[in-house]
């Protein structure tokens, strides 16, 4: 089973050699941590940075240099800055090739739902609405249950829709899924995680092909 660096290092397998990436709350953040020294990415947050680099060591944080999470980050050389407006003109307009979300449910239909919980307070519903409606390439990044072990990948969403059809693939602690149009393709399984594990954790339709890999870190 992985935990949340494990899932971050798998999903930065997914991220290609000149890529533009928007990295979500949450799990995502870690995502810039672990992509390979020998590509070339530049990592997008929607409150106005581009070439956003991992997060800084302690003791040389900035206070004035932070994500669309306020965490404090690190920037690379070339990197700039930009208003709220020109970022989501850029995630409007589709330059922006991976999306990297997490999420509270997941439906086998690729609908996700992520910003609200009814009866919650919620600061607001950020960018992801924007991210989702304009974005080809979407990966959420996960635990496959919530903490009363109830499945977070479901035939149909209970919580309020942040888009509708627009996962392509996703990596919890116990697997990597496709999202496809009979429901969540099993890809690879977490170390040590058995098929059988990942069923019982999956409310949605799983559709298990042939032998499945284990997860290469």
């Amino acid at each position: 089973m992985l935990d949340k660096t494990g899932i971050a290092k798998r999903i930065a397998k997914e991220v290609k050699d000149g890529y533009y990436v928007n990295l979500g709350i949450g799990i995502p953040t870690l995502v810039a941590n672990y992509v390979r020294d020998d590509i070339s990415v530049e990592f997008q947050s929607e409150n106005g940075v581009l070439g956003m680099g991992p997060f800084p060591i302690d003791g040389e944080e900035d206070a004035d240099i932070i994500n669309a999470g306020k965490q404090t980050i690190t920037t690379l050389p070339g990197a700039s800055f930009f208003d709220s407006a020109t970022s989501f003109g850029m995630i409007r307009g589709q330059h922006v090739d991976l999306t990297i979300l997490g999420a509270m449910e997941v439906s086998e239909n690729g609908d996700i739902a992520n910003w609200k919980i009814p009866g919650k307070m919620v600061k607001g519903m950020g960018g992801a609405m924007d991210l989702v409606a304009s974005a080809e390439n979407i990966i959420v990044a996960m635990m496959h249950t919530n903490r009363e072990g109830e499945s977070k990948l479901l035939k149909k969403c209970s919580l309020p829709l942040t888009g509708v059809g627009c996962v392509k693939k996703i990596v919890t602690n116990l697997a990597v899924l496709e999202v496809t149009k009979d429901g969540f393709k099993l890809l690879e399984r977490a170390p040590g995680i058995t098929i059988e594990q990942i069923k019982e954790a999956t409310e949605g339709t799983l559709i298990i092909d042939g032998n499945i890999p284990e997860m290469q870190l």
